[in-house]
């Protein structure tokens, strides 16, 4: 969902959200890029959700993407400082990797996933 409140017109979400300008084709299509990332990813996930083969691959690169996100939200607030959105943003990151840990971790024997 985030991927398409900013990827689809980057140009008029962007300065009403966070007070960017996208005026620069480049940036436009590195917005764009990251929606299909997260298209791309969140297909993946709901196929994981309702194919059992599927499953753990997908919960596995939930958990790395949520990581890696939260990852950089929190290198970010070291450096750059806080911004309570984004801060929130991490929490639930955080909280959805350590649930993706968790299913792992239970389901795993439960699906006789090896």
């Amino acid at each position: 969902m985030a991927g398409l409140v900013y990827g689809l017109n980057p140009s008029y979400v962007m300065p009403l959200t966070l007070n960017i300008e996208v005026e620069a084709l480049a940036l436009k299509h590195i917005f764009r890029a990251i929606m299909g990332i997260y298209m791309g990813l969140g297909i993946f996930w709901l196929l994981g959700a309702f194919r059992p083969t599927l499953w753990k691959s997908a919960t596995l690169s939930n958990v790395l993407f949520m990581g890696g996100i939260a990852s950089g939200r929190f290198i970010s607030l070291g450096l750059d400082g806080f911004h309570l959105n984004f801060f929130i943003a991490m929490i639930l990151e955080l909280i959805f990797m350590i649930w993706g840990f968790y299913n792992l971790k239970v389901y795993n024997s439960s699906f006789g996933l090896k």
